[in-house]
C-alpha cells in the first residue's frame, strides 16, 4: 500500500508482507486519516470520505462509516499497536472515532452520550444546546499534501 511519511498514513508494505485487500486498503487510509484529527476538533464521514477518494478513487460517506463501526474488529489489525488515545471516561483507544461526525455535526447516535462528553471534555466547540459539534468553528481539514 502507498503511504507518505509524516503524515499519519500507513507506510510502505515490508517485503514478504501479505497484500491488504481492496477493503482493508481503503479501511487503512480512513482509519490512518481519522488518527491524524486533532484534539478537540472533528471531521464528517463525507469530508473523510473526499479526502481519502483523492489518492484511493472510491469510497463514500457510507463506507467511512462502516469503517468506523469496525474499527475495533475487523480492522484492528490496520492501526498501529503503539497508537493510543485517550477518549470517553480515559479509556485507551487506537482510533478517536468521537471527532467523526455526520455533516449535522452530530455523533453517532449508538454511542451519543460517549462521544458527546468525549467532545466535550477536549473542548471541542459545540452548538448551543450541545447536542452537536459546532462544525462552523470545530471542522478540521488537513494540510494539503507539499509533495502533491
Amino acid at each position: 500500500m502507498r503511504g507518505r511519511q509524516g503524515d499519519g498514513a500507513p507506510a510502505e508494505e515490508p517485503a514478504g508482507a501479505v497484500p491488504l485487500t481492496g477493503a482493508e486498503e481503503y479501511a487503512a487510509a480512513v482509519l490512518a486519516l481519522v488518527r491524524r484529527i486533532p484534539h478537540a476538533r472533528a471531521m464528517t464521514y463525507g469530508l473523510i470520505a473526499e479526502i481519502v477518494a483523492e489518492d484511493l478513487g472510491r469510497g463514500g460517506p457510507r463506507q467511512v462509516g462502516n469503517v468506523m463501526a469496525e474499527s475495533g474488529d475487523r480492522y484492528r489489525h490496520l492501526v498501529p499497536e503503539d497508537a493510543v488515545v485517550v477518549g470517553p471516561a480515559q479509556d485507551d483507544f487506537t482510533v478517536p472515532w468521537w471527532r467523526v461526525v455526520n455533516a449535522a455535526g452530530s455523533p453517532p447516535a449508538r454511542h451519543l452520550t460517549a462521544a458527546l462528553d468525549a467532545l466535550r471534555a477536549e473542548g471541542c466547540p459545540l452548538t448551543r444546546d450541545g447536542r452537536r459539534v459546532d462544525l462552523r468553528r470545530a471542522i478540521w481539514f488537513p494540510e494539503p499534501d507539499a509533495a502533491g
